[in-house]
């Protein structure tokens, strides 16, 4: 995810941007810039890649004395990884940073294009900073100026504006991303997260969602809730939780909104992405891991929402099966990183036969993304633990919003019913949110299942491919044997292992199958399994029960039991003392066969 970096002082200011873009790096970025006004000069350095390649352009730059200065990592969102779509944006005297999404940025871009304005890049971004200098044009009041811009803003936002007209302060404003405001002995710092700040700045104020304003070396004092700084970078980076899965976990609800920020709009899905795009007769996912069991949930989402044939694949057998291709038949490519090379390889046989393709994968600019005829990103942000969790949470949104994509040009759906299901995700997003209580109850159940012979996790319909990756979780960061299956197959083989040594995780929504789930769970009670149930509704065999909040719909029950199914992973391991993020044998980007 993109980060933020500021500074009002007299130390050198290049230097210092890039020593605090540095401690944003594990946040994952493909392009950074900086922004230094001293003097009536605005200074814009900008360079695709690390940031060794923005320090190589700054080499025999010098800003020493006082000055501003605003600094950004991005994570391409709108537009290549590309210079020209480096931050910070500038337009005649001011330049902007941001993280975040500007959903009606085509709207206001549209608006200032009649007005004759020239846009360069290809972002959300650029229209911050010409809305503000073309608002400025009439009136004389900066914060007024910059205030009447954030009015006209929709989405997410952390913003840092600078201009030649205040040369002494930074504009701020914060509207769903993290924007954090510190002061030290050397001058007033601003980042996305605590890590630049510390050994920088002594004391910091957290801002709260709708804060915006200006800050100078005068007025840091005038901000609310300001605190003490503590000094653990690394505790820093993880914000305070124990694993970076564990806060990737916590941030799925924040990262699935960015994820739909822009494609919702009302009773109609956008995905300004797809231009040209042609509705396929049929559909082939292909794809490995955990993104194979996204893979598995979209196809149950394409064949009942948009009526659209769908088979599943997994790559590394796919590209070697001599398989019957289809050139009316779409080739969708699902990765994390993009780079997953059994994946790449079966995408590029796909190519080669004249299939199209659709890649969903979160890295801009990757292998599959440059090979795919056309890319939704999912915007899940750097994922620095090995097991995923947000990266899937993020897959299945796109998958389902592609769903409904297609459904409304088929026109499948009446309006009132892509509404119910946009209504559906936001109140899926809402149920990935961790609460206190409910993450303690999994944290004391953990140590119940530390013994065993091993684990089936059970699932009807849609959370037949959520069992397969709550057990996949469980095998990567615990290394304790687990197995995910359909409930209703269990009396074809697999019951022959129950016994009071097996631990069963029972998936068990009200709104998809209860009824027929809960049979073949007291099939496995009756030979003395043990029984773990995760359901809003009691269930009288089960020696444990995970409550599920009360939910309209199957989507928002999956959503809640993907993230239990995270936590109950992570619990069992750290009780068995392991390394969460960094489990044995495993790599985040699967670059060999």
């Amino acid at each position: 995810m993109c980060g933020i970096v500021g500074y009002i002082g007299a130390n050198e200011k290049a230097k210092l941007m890039l020593e605090m873009l540095k401690e944003l790096e594990y946040r994952g970025y493909d392009s950074a810039g900086i922004a230094i006004l001293k003097n009536d000069t605005l200074s814009i350095f900008r360079a695709t890649g690390k940031l060794t390649n923005l320090a190589n352009t700054l080499k025999d730059f010098r800003s020493s004395g006082f000055g501003l200065a605003i600094g950004h990592t991005r994570w391409a969102t709108h537009g290549k990884p590309t210079e020209t779509n480096a931050h910070p944006h500038t337009a005649t005297f001011s330049s902007v940073i941001h993280n975040g999404i500007i959903e009606n940025y085509q709207d206001i871009k549209q608006e200032l294009e009649q007005k004759g304005i020239a846009f360069r890049s290809q972002t959300d971004t650029e229209v911050i900073v010409h809305l503000f200098e073309e608002i400025l044009k009439t009136t004389n009041d900066i914060l007024s100026a910059f205030e009447q811009t954030i009015a006209r803003l929709k989405g997410a936002y952390a913003i840092l504006l600078i201009t030649k007209q205040s040369p002494d302060r930074i504009y701020y404003a914060k509207q769903g991303s993290p924007l954090i405001i510190g002061k030290g002995k050397a001058g007033i710092y601003f980042a996305s997260s605590d890590a630049p700040l510390i050994g920088l700045a002594h004391h910091v104020s957290y801002l709260e969602d709708g804060q915006s304003g200006y800050i100078n070396c005068h007025n840091f004092e005038t901000l609310p809730n300001i605190c003490p700084l503590h000094t653990n970078k690394l505790y820093a980076q993880k914000d305070g939780f124990r694993y970076f899965m564990e806060k990737e976990i916590y941030e799925q609800h924040k990262v699935l909104l960015e994820t739909m920020m822009g494609r919702i709009d009302g009773d109609t899905i956008l995905f300004d992405e797809l231009k040209d795009f042609v509705l396929p007769q049929s559909i082939l996912l292909c794809a490995c891991g955990t993104s194979y069991h996204a893979a598995l949930v979209a196809s149950y989402l394409l064949e009942r929402i948009a009526k659209i044939k769908c088979n599943v694949a997994i790559a590394s057998e796919w590209r070697y099966r001599e398989p019957i291709m289809d050139t009316n038949e779409l080739f969708i490519a699902i990765s994390q990183s993009g780079e997953t090379a059994d994946t790449l390889e079966a995408l590029k046989i796909a190519k080669r036969h004249g299939m199209r393709s659709l890649a969903v994968c979160n890295v801009d600019n990757s292998s599959i993304v440059r090979e795919a005829t056309w890319t939704i990103l999912t915007r899940a942000g750097i994922e620095k633990g090995v097991a995923s969790t947000k990266a899937f949470a993020t897959q299945v949104m796109v998958l389902w919003m592609f769903a409904l994509y297609c459904a409304q040009h088929q026109r499948k759906l009446l309006p009132q019913d892509i509404r119910q299901q946009c209504t559906a995700m936001l109140r899926s997003v809402e149920a990935t949110k961790v609460a206190p209580k409910m993450h303690d109850k999994i944290r004391r159940l953990s140590k119940h299942y530390l013994h065993g012979h091993g684990f089936f996790f059970v699932g009807r319909d849609i959370f037949y491919p959520l069992a397969l990756e709550g057990a996949l979780k469980l095998k990567e960061i615990s290394y304790l044997h687990a197995e995910g299956y359909p409930s209703g197959d269990m009396k074809h083989g697999p019951i022959a292992l129950a016994d009071d040594g097996l631990f069963t995780i029972a998936l068990m929504p009200q709104h998809m199958l209860f009824d027929k789930t809960k049979s073949n769970i007291e099939e496995l009670a009756a030979r003395d399994a043990t029984i773990c149930a995760i359901s809003p509704i009691e269930v009288e065999v089960a020696d444990d029960w995970i409550m599920l909040g009360n939910h309209a719909s199957y989507m928002e029950e999956f959503f809640e039991t993907m993230v239990i199914l995270q936590l109950l992973a992570l619990e069992i391991s750290i009780r068995l003392g392991n390394d969460v993020d960094m489990p044995r044998n495993l790599a985040k980007s699967v670059t060999v066969e």
